[in-house]
């Protein structure tokens, strides 16, 4: 006599060799996949960096502009470089989730991200002793998510050339305004630090910044309708290039005599 084919037994045979050989076909898809990702994910990088520099120029090669870029791995705690690590490879943010490569923010943490990874990748354009600019990584809460960035200076380790956010999850029309063209061009020449303080005074203001504004230098029209996306990228900035971030790094700019 037949055996029934509508048996649990045979069931549970089939969905069960199903699910090993969707397993199997995932699993290598991935596994196949993954050079390609982590070249697209690279090429993504280099984009991000040559955009927030002013440099980039859709359908020139990305690996030829990129090449004017020198990639340098910094101790944030000292500002000096550190080859240690090999800034081609280097991860900063597998880094600040290790404790043994990071140190934990606890109360006196602006950003809001927890834990300072104790070294970070800084991008140098042009001549790496004497740049034309200097791209720094940031990272910091907003309302809804923390935003991943990059800041572009000028050689003198003050002059804002671009604001650039590549990951973030505000809400679109409000806090998501943080991609706008029109927003980000308003970053253009303005400065960090005041006189020769180390101390930022950048920061995001509302009702508007003109000509009139006193120290206007130092501000930058807040998002409408967004004060705490607003407050989380004021607070990013001046965590990331105060003593905590890069301005021990980015006083060596500020005052060349400071040397390597």
């Amino acid at each position: 006599m037949a055996s029934n084919n509508n048996s649990i037994k045979k069931t549970l045979i089939v969905a069960f060799s199903l699910c090993v050989v969707c397993s199997v076909v995932v699993s290598a898809a991935a596994v196949a996949l993954r050079p390609i990702q982590q070249t697209n994910q690279e090429l993504d990088r280099k984009t991000n960096i040559l955009q927030v520099a002013e440099l980039y120029k859709p359908g020139d090669s990305v690996a030829e502009q990129f090449s004017h870029i020198t990639p340098r791995v910094v101790n944030l705690d000292t500002g000096k470089y550190s080859d240690k690590f090999d800034p081609e490879t280097f991860d900063q943010f597998a880094a600040a989730a290790d404790p043994a490569t990071s140190r934990s923010l606890g109360g006196n943490d602006p950003a809001g991200i927890g834990r300072r990874e104790n070294f970070a990748t800084v991008y140098l354009v042009g001549d790496p002793a004497r740049p034309d600019q200097i791209i720094l990584p940031v990272r910091g809460q907003g309302l809804w998510s923390i935003m991943y960035g990059y800041l572009a200076l000028k050689g003198d380790g003050n002059t804002i050339v671009g604001l650039s956010f590549y990951q973030q999850g505000e809400t679109p029309g409000l806090g998501g305004e943080v991609d706008n063209p029109k927003w980000k061009a308003l970053w253009d020449g303005k400065q960090v630090y005041a006189d020769q303080s180390m101390t930022p005074v950048i920061r995001l203001v509302k009702g508007g910044v003109d000509a009139q504004t006193p120290n206007a230098e130092n501000k930058v029209d807040a998002l409408s309708g967004a004060t705490l996306t607003s407050r989380g990228v004021t607070q990013l900035l001046q965590f990331w290039l105060g003593d905590q971030g890069f301005a021990n790094y980015l006083s060596r700019f500020r005052d060349p005599s400071q040397g390597a």
